[in-house]
């Protein structure tokens, strides 16, 4: 494992600059992060792994109270706080994966998630310090961001800022990690009159304001839930203490009623109905994928009370998926292992097991 340090890159500020600049106005904080910003790997392919270190302010409750009951309602709230005035191109997050927890020998935690979409994209290590939150590190899919390389441009510096709104997955310093899954359900965009949240708040209000996942579970059942991008999706949370949870919206209920299982491993397919998914199949609204969760808990198994690191990455191995056009759920895009006891994060991309990458927080 290779240790990296991510220092603020003043060597590139004068891009940052060049930020500021074109579009008349001076956002200190923001040319801060912007300058921060760097390349971490070269692979042939194209597709890196960058990180940026937030500097910036915002104001959360205040994007909530905007009112998000569609994408770009979400993203022009995000752009507004982050960059006023500057034109920028973002779409919707696109979510898949597998997800698990493990413990090693001496009780450290560690969680488990392999992130996979069709589509080939560069990876954005976001490092976030907010005003009022918790300090947390995460990975961000840059084709959602819409620049892959986005240290070649200032409109690709201004997308990385958006780092922290994009997120698919973090853990903060408290040790609460959170990853998001995708489903194959109708999308959730429930009414009942509470706050309304959309699926990347939910990763960005769990690694802000929780500390346990039980304090997860009470944020995010507070508010009414809108899924992003013409899909739907769930959520496993675990904390230092192990506290594994998958949060779901049930989608027999036609109130879709929120739902917080215990598990150990999850994939594609709905956890408070697990007894009904069959795997190597599709299941209807109930999911897929559950081949991957046995794969899962077989490695696991076999480790029980000595789950370390290796152990998990042989899990996030096993349930590694190769590019297939014709599965949005397929092609592993990152592994990456989160350590919940000291909050730390290791990663690889698209499957290059001998080149993980560990950062602390």
């Amino acid at each position: 494992m290779k240790p990296r340090n991510i220092a603020i890159a003043y060597g590139v500020a004068g891009a940052a600059v060049g930020l500021a600049a074109a579009t008349g106005i001076v956002y200190h904080k923001q040319i801060k992060s912007a300058a921060s910003l760097k390349r971490l790997t070269d692979y042939a392919d194209g597709y890196d792994l960058y990180a940026i270190d937030i500097a910036y302010d915002y104001d959360l409750d205040r994007i909530i109270a905007a009112g998000v009951r569609d994408d770009q309602a979400y993203i022009d709230a995000v752009v507004a706080q982050v960059l006023p005035g500057v034109p920028t191109h973002v779409q919707a997050p696109q979510f898949a994966c597998s997800a698990f927890v493990a413990v090693d020998a001496e009780g450290r935690v560690r969680t488990g998630r392999n992130y996979d979409f069709k589509d080939d994209t560069s990876a954005l290590l976001v490092r976030n310090h907010p005003r009022d939150g918790y300090a947390s590190i995460g990975f961000a899919a840059l084709n959602n961001l819409g620049d892959n390389t986005p240290l070649d441009s200032i409109a690709g510096r201004a997308a990385a800022l958006m780092g922290p709104f994009a997120q698919l997955d973090g853990v903060n310093e408290c040790g609460v990690s959170i990853a998001v899954l995708t489903l194959d359900s109708k999308p959730c965009d429930q009414d009942t009159q509470r706050p309304v949240i959309n699926t990347s708040l939910a990763i960005r209000l769990v690694l802000d304001r929780a500390a346990t996942t039980q304090e997860a579970v009470d944020l995010l059942s507070a508010y009414d839930m809108h899924a992003m991008a013409g899909r739907d999706y769930h959520f496993f949370i675990n904390d230092a203490a192990g506290d594994a949870r998958v949060v779901e919206w049930d989608p027999h209920d036609p109130d879709r009623a929120f739902k917080a299982t215990p598990v150990r491993q999850v994939t594609n397919f709905y956890t408070c109905y697990g007894d009904e998914v069959l795997p190597n199949q599709k299941n209807g609204e109930l999911g897929h994928g559950k081949e991957r969760a046995v794969a899962i808990a077989d490695v696991l198994d076999a480790h029980v009370g000595a789950q370390d690191e290796a152990v998990a990455w042989k899990a996030l191995r096993a349930a590694a998926q190769e590019p297939n056009p014709e599965d949005i759920t397929s092609n592993t895009q990152w592994s990456v292992v989160f350590d919940n006891t000291e909050p730390a994060a290791a990663i690889t991309l698209r499957r290059h097991w001998g080149d993980a990458d560990a950062f602390a927080l």
